[in-house]
This record gives structure tokens, C-alpha cells and sequence, in this order.
């Protein structure tokens, strides 16, 4: 029996999953939660195979996220489940430790096939995706969105979410004056001369 664990801010999506797979002879939902907070206490436990997973969390970001699991729990396989689109954050999830990415508007035998294969070692994304992440390790790609690394994305998201300087430092446990050193970084990657230019960019892209 897969014990899967759902992470999602939105009560309807939690309880969907469970109702999915209540009479599963192979998946069951062994509980939902609706932070972060509560997503690694569960983890502490010890008794989840897989989590399907949020980017969205109302208290931490979904690449933090994925990289704590990654450090403290690399046992436990990573699903991203989210509205968010696949283009972006398949590609910046499954380099932070993530096995997989589903829209929200998938099927219930597409999700239920993706449990299967992330649990037994694969990984699932959409053909388009599987050629698109090929494609990004043998070429040098030209989107700008490509340059940046996995710690100015995440600075870039909380930006566009309207977080301040203090906050994406406490969230990110990093010093304020490094943010503003990723907020230059950021301007100069992506061409552009000021915040405002750097949120309306960014919220293009994330």
C-alpha cells in the first residue's frame, strides 16, 4: 500500500484526493495538511511514502519546501500538484527534489498513474515536458528564465508575492543585504532597470 500524504492550502482539493483513492486497493491517503508547518511535522513521523504537494502553501515557498524534503527526508518521494504551469515550475521543482508534476486539471487515472510511477522510482511529467528537460541538458538554452539558479527563483517568486526585503530573508534564512544582492543579480539577468520592471517580468514567468 502507497501512503501518500496531500499538501494543499485549498480544503476542496484535500478532500478530493481522499475521496479519490478512499476505496484504493493500492494508494491511501494517510492524511492531508494545509502548510508547510504541518507538512514536515508529518513527515517527522515517519509513515508517508509519497506526497502530492502544492507549490503554493500559504507559509513557505514550494522550492524551500522541496529542498527540506530533499536534505532531511530523501526517502520520501515529491509530487508537485498544482494550477501553476508546467513550463515554469516543472522544471525548477524537479531540479529542487521533486519526482513529478501534475496539473490540477488531470484526470484521476492520470494522477493515480503518476503515484505509481513516481513510487516505484520513476519520474512523471508530460511527454512535452520529458522533451523539454532533454532538450535544457544538451543545449544552451536562450530563455532568460533558464539563466537563473534555483535560490534566485525562489527570491524572484516572493518578490512577485509582494514580500519585503525582511520578509524573503526570514523566509529564506538568509541576510537582508543578500537579498538586495539577489534583486541586482535578478535586474541585470533579466534586463530590466527596476522593481517594478522586475515583478511585471517575473510574474510573466513565475
Amino acid at each position: 500500500m502507497i501512503r501518500v500524504l496531500v499538501a494543499d492550502h485549498q480544503p476542496i482539493v484535500n478532500y478530493g484526493i481522499r475521496m479519490l483513492f478512499e476505496n484504493s486497493n493500492d494508494i491511501k491517503i494517510v492524511s492531508t495538511v494545509n502548510t508547510a508547518k504541518q507538512l514536515i511535522n508529518y513527515l517527522k513521523k515517519g509513515n508517508v511514502d509519497l506526497v502530492l504537494m502544492s507549490m503554493d502553501l500559504p507559509d513557505k515557498n514550494g522550492i524551500t519546501i522541496l529542498r527540506t524534503i530533499k536534505k532531511n527526508y530523501n526517502n520520501v518521494r515529491v509530487i508537485i500538484f498544482t494550477a501553476q504551469p508546467e513550463n515554469i515550475y516543472a522544471s525548477s521543482g524537479i531540479r529542487a527534489g521533486a519526482s513529478g508534476f501534475l496539473s490540477k486539471t488531470a484526470t484521476t487515472s492520470t494522477i493515480k498513474k503518476a503515484i505509481l510511477k513516481v513510487y516505484k522510482g520513476g519520474m512523471y511529467v508530460t511527454n512535452a515536458m520529458a522533451q523539454k528537460l532533454t532538450f535544457d541538458k544538451n543545449q544552451n538554452d536562450t530563455d532568460l528564465y533558464h539563466k537563473l539558479s534555483m535560490r534566485e527563483i525562489e527570491v524572484l517568486k516572493l518578490i512577485c508575492n509582494g514580500k519585503k526585503n525582511n520578509e524573503i530573508a526570514d523566509e529564506l534564512n538568509i541576510n537582508p543585504k543578500t537579498v538586495s544582492t539577489y534583486k541586482s543579480r535578478l535586474m541585470e539577468k533579466l534586463n530590466v532597470t527596476n522593481l517594478i520592471s522586475l515583478i511585471d517580468l517575473g510574474r510573466q514567468k513565475t
